[in-house]
């Protein structure tokens, strides 16, 4: 298959690790990117001169890694220095509630018990023992296989695992089935927020997202360099297998020819021909006809309200004062529901909004906390609005206003070294075109949610999909697992196309 020309669409991580899984095995790959920079989503920002991580900071399920490095014959630790963290997050209500957890369930259910009571220390326990199981169950059938339908994935289980596939709770909402665990509603708040790390409202997000705190208990790691020097690393990786990367390559247009893919076509006009395509782009820059309309087909056109959640960030450095920042902190809102229902009904940010801080100079297993100024990530969630109805810069002071005062009434003080950098819906509406600013494609609210992302096969031949916004979610690790399940269809489609005697063109002919 070394005849074969592969384009990738993006050089986020779904695109990075399609690249080079690709690459590794031989097949001529070129990625376009249309930012100067690889990474998507990765990225950092300069502050006074300082790369700030923007993006993404937590990294989980290493395995994903693993095995696509192993893959291209090298290892995650021969090419990435990786600290395991034993301390999760830091987690605050008000001056006086204090909560960490940590990736030893036994030591966070001795401190949920001196927090909240031996009745849901207890609960978390079990909570821990349900989300592993639902972690189990989906792990094979659902993250390492191609999309499924329902019924797709009852059979990939079979008999003897329906019971388990049942026991995840499909048809609940995260909310109620936390309050079967917690009677603490700051637990279920805390708990909830794991709905966020796909976009989603703890009260509509199906209860199969408790897996989450079984991924971050099997492994927490801090990356050297932040998670925009993973995406570099895996990129120079794929380089070095003969992947070739073209930065402010903007394509517009996927071309076909007598109904397959037969290439693409550049912002400036050139066209470069391919035997397939991986297009690493939200789902809804395809459905909108943001890459043309041979390309259409394939995408999904995602209203507003169906968005998962946009953000506001400010990156900065700053004094951080009166409160002991982890490197990963959390100071919740006062009204859980009433945040979400502002920005998910209302379209409006919220008055008392929940706050993540990534203090990226912290080292939370040597003790080690900056005397000066530190880089610091503030992010709170917002509607996914960003082209239709972007924030004023009132708006934005206003954001900043209560974010502070958020923070200072948990007994943080930030003392700025100078101004941040902010991003805003609308400007993650023009880093990804057709998200309207949303971070994780369509959210994940309701069971059928799951199954309304497509897979990495469309209706396209020779046209695969990658990322966040398709299966098996958003997140780090499952766009990087969804850029290695369109390597693979890909590769097989190439290898069927090629033994039929009667193939005109080479390209992927699966219509699922």
């Amino acid at each position: 298959m070394a005849e074969k020309r592969v384009i990738v669409i993006g050089a986020g991580i779904g695109g990075l690790t399609a690249a080079l899984s690709l690459a590794a095995s031989g097949i001529d790959v070129t990625v376009l990117e249309r930012a100067a920079q690889v990474g998507g989503k990765m990225r950092s920002l300069p502050v006074d001169g300082v790369p700030v991580e923007a993006g993404p900071t937590v990294f989980t399920m290493r395995w994903v890694f693993d095995e696509a490095f192993a893959e291209a014959g090298t290892t995650l630790d021969a090419e990435l220095r990786l600290r395991p963290a034993s301390l999760l997050a830091r987690h605050a209500w008000s001056g006086r509630e204090r909560l960490d957890l940590f990736a030893d369930i036994a030591a966070s259910a001795d401190a949920i018990g001196a927090f909240a009571g031996a009745r849901d220390a207890e609960g978390y326990r079990r909570f821990c023992t349900r989300a592993a199981e639902v972690y189990r169950t989906l792990e094979g059938p659902f993250i390492r296989s191609d999309r499924p339908s329902p019924v797709d994935l009852a059979q990939r289980v079979g008999l003897s695992g329906l019971g388990s596939l049942w026991r995840i709770q499909p048809f609940a909402t995260l909310w109620s089935a936390l309050g079967e665990y917690f009677r603490d509603a700051r637990l279920r708040q805390l708990f909830g927020r794991y709905a966020t790390y796909c976009g989603a409202s703890p009260f509509e997000a199906p209860a199969t997202l408790m897996l989450v705190a079984h991924v971050e208990q099997a492994g927490v790691w801090t990356v050297e360099g932040g998670l925009s020097h993973l995406a570099r690393v895996v990129a120079g990786l794929a380089e070095r297998r003969g992947a070739r990367f073209r930065l402010g390559a903007e394509v517009t247009r996927i071309v076909t020819e007598r109904g397959r893919v037969a290439g693409v076509e550049l912002a400036d006009g050139e066209r470069i021909a391919a035997d397939a395509v991986i297009a690493n782009a939200d789902v809804a820059a395809l459905g909108n006809g943001l890459l043309g309309p041979d390309a259409e087909p394939a995408g999904d056109s995602v209203p507003a309200r169906a968005r998962s959640l946009s953000a506001v960030t400010f990156c900065l450095r700053a004094r951080a004062t009166g409160f002991g920042l982890a490197h990963h902190s959390v100071f919740f809102s006062a009204d859980y529901r009433a945040e979400f229902s502002a920005i998910l009904r209302d379209r409006r940010l919220p008055t008392d909004p929940t706050v993540y801080v990534c203090a990226q100079d912290r080292d939370d297993e040597r003790g080690h906390a900056p005397a000066g100024p530190e880089r610091l990530l503030l992010l709170v969630n917002a509607p996914a609005d960003g082209a239709e109805r972007p924030l004023s810069p009132q708006e934005i002071a206003a954001c900043e206003t209560t974010l502070l005062r958020k923070l200072s009434e948990c007994g943080l003080i930030l003392e700025p070294a100078g101004p941040a950098t902010i991003t805003r819906p609308q400007d993650f509406a023009m880093l990804f075109p057709g998200t309207g600013g949303a971070l994780y494609g369509r959210a994940s609210h309701g069971w059928t949610a799951t199954f309304k992302r497509p897979g990495a096969r469309t209706r396209v031949p020779g046209l695969y999909l990658a990322g966040g916004s398709v299966h098996p979610g958003p997140g780090v690790p499952m766009a990087a697992q969804s850029g290695r399940l369109a390597a693979a269809a890909l590769r097989a489609d190439l290898a069927s196309t090629a033994r039929s005697p009667g193939a005109a063109m080479s390209g992927g002919t699966s219509m699922r």
